[in-house]
């Protein structure tokens, strides 16, 4: 228990002579996320005290990550991730943002893609300037390599949701109400023929009817709409990626803020 209290402080110590904004940025999101769970607590919402419990130790992933793997983490990035994981699990699921806000799933799907780039051309580009590893990968292999990390995380978290949904009983593959529906599981010939059927108006399961304007469909076209944004999110950032890999980030700043460095660079930059 000393050792985890310890190796917390120590955390939170690097966090603070690192940036003031990050820890300024660290300490808000905590604080709110600190009172949710005292107030979930007090009201007997344990699932949403879970929750808060969980944000809490996910926003010291950030300085983790750089204590232990040895790497500098832009301000940037540090700033975008912990914001992204408030924006997810408070605000999205206990602030049901992710119902209430139209676009909020596509945004944070879409920040994921370009997120996740810039991590994946820093997993291959530090093993790319490190002495100890004989070959030299070209700007374009790397950014094509971050661009497929960024979308097998995607998937993986699409899988995830699917995973949820089918065994836990949640809904986070959120429903989509559509009015057109084509399938050759109508066709009464079974000869592979699309049937079709447009201007959907209402839905009755069980002989009830229900309360929307349309069809329902079950989570497809929103994991196709996750897994789109992400894709072009992940396209913007290896654009980026590509001409920060080229110029050393001489004419990429922004790029530049989201991707991770090794804090003793090994091998000297031509």
């Amino acid at each position: 228990m000393k050792k985890k209290r310890t190796r917390k402080k120590d955390l939170l110590v690097a966090e603070i002579k690192k940036s003031k904004v990050s820890f300024a940025v660290y300490i808000t999101l905590r604080m709110i996320a600190l009172i949710l769970l005292i107030l979930s607590i007090a009201f007997g919402n344990y699932e949403s005290a879970a929750m808060c419990a969980l944000t809490i130790v996910m926003l010291l992933a950030p300085p983790f990550v750089e204590k232990t793997f040895k790497v500098d983490l832009p301000t940037t990035l540090e700033v975008v991730v912990m914001c992204f994981i408030f924006a997810h699990t408070i605000l999205g699921e206990l602030a049901s943002f992710y119902v209430r806000v139209p676009g909020w799933d596509t945004m944070l799907h879409t920040l994921n893609g370009f997120i996740c780039v810039g991590v994946g051309i820093s997993l291959v580009d530090l093993l790319n300037r490190n002495k100890k590893f004989r070959f030299e990968l070209s700007p374009v292999y790397v950014v094509v390599a971050a661009f497929c990390f960024s979308m097998t995380v995607g998937v993986l978290w699409e899988f995830f949701e699917f995973g949820m949904d089918m065994f836990l009983g949640t809904d986070m593959q959120k429903d989509t109400v559509i009015t057109s529906i084509k399938s050759v599981a109508l066709d009464p010939t079974n000869s592979n023929k699309v049937i079709v059927i447009d201007g959907i108006k209402m839905t009755a399961v069980n002989g009830e009817l229900l309360p929307i304007n349309g069809y329902l469909d079950i989570g497809l076209v929103d994991t196709m709409k996750d897994l789109f944004v992400n894709f072009i999110g992940a396209v913007v950032f290896s654009i980026g990626g590509f001409f920060y890999l080229k110029t050393r980030g001489k004419r990429s700043r922004m790029t530049e803020g989201f991707i991770p460095i090794p804090v003793n660079d090994e091998k000297t930059e031509e």
